[in-house]
């Protein structure tokens, strides 16, 4: 089992990304520490896991330092050390999945950046000390393909080319006891197509090499993959999945 007594915080678990990494790690003997913004989203989720492994869970919004804190603290009082850190929260704020730069909001812009961005700093500073401390960590975050731009994302991309960024910068500062990376998928099959065009989601598919759209376990499976030991000489790397769809700028 590649995570055997490793202990895992996942931020965003309640959606289905998350959940697909915090089922993926549990299969591999990870415990594990699960939090989301949505109480309801997070119990239906976590409960399951209990089959799996040893759970703790706790509502919060990744974006409150106060909140994120409570968080770690009642994981490592419960286990007593975080060793995998994987931040899945993101996404676009506003109306509308795309929006020309033209028509958005500056409050639709900031709060873009600082919902792919802040939680990420906010993991960071309340666990990776006792990873540095200890002389171990793994941390994965979620950038976007669309970081190299979008049609209608100016903001997404801004954000998740800052959370390309912001991996290569903490891989530089924590190394060599913590490697960090981010994993940088193409639309998901999630509920999130609800929302969206047909026309646009097929566009999509037709540009990967793969011709199929991204499934959470392929999410779940990379962030596994990062998060082992088999992983050990990897760092600052942002790895598309993407099905050949190349996010260059």
């Amino acid at each position: 089992m590649r995570l055997k007594d490793r202990t895992a915080f996942i931020s965003g678990a309640g959606g289905p990304m998350g959940e697909a990494v915090a089922r993926r790690f549990a299969e591999e003997g990870a415990r594990l520490i699960l939090t989301d913004i949505s109480g309801r989203r997070l119990d239906e989720n976590a409960e399951p896991l209990q089959a799996l492994t040893q759970v703790v869970w706790q509502r919060a919004n990744a974006l409150e330092e106060a909140e994120v804190a409570s968080v770690v603290a009642a994981g490592t009082a419960a286990f007593g050390a975080i060793d995998i850190v994987v931040n899945v929260v993101g996404g676009i704020r506003g109306d509308s999945i795309r929006t020309p730069m033209l028509e958005i909001g500056n409050e639709a812009f900031s709060d873009t950046l600082e919902l792919n961005l802040k939680g990420i700093l906010l993991s960071t500073r309340h666990v990776v000390p006792g990873m540095r401390e200890r002389g171990y960590g793994r941390i994965v975050n979620f950038a976007s393909v669309s970081m190299a731009g979008e049609y209608g994302q100016a903001a997404y991309s801004a954000a998740k080319a800052g959370v390309a960024g912001i991996t290569r910068t903490m891989a530089i500062e924590f190394a060599p006891d913590v490697t960090v990376n981010a994993i940088a998928p193409s639309l998901v099959r999630t509920s999130v197509l609800d929302r969206l065009d047909p026309a646009m989601v097929e566009g999509w598919r037709e540009r990967t090499l793969l011709k199929r759209l991204a499934e959470p376990a392929d999410i779940a499976n990379a962030a596994l993959f990062l998060a082992s030991d088999e992983a050990a000489y990897i760092t600052g790397v942002t790895l598309p999945l993407s099905g050949g769809i190349w996010p260059a700028l």
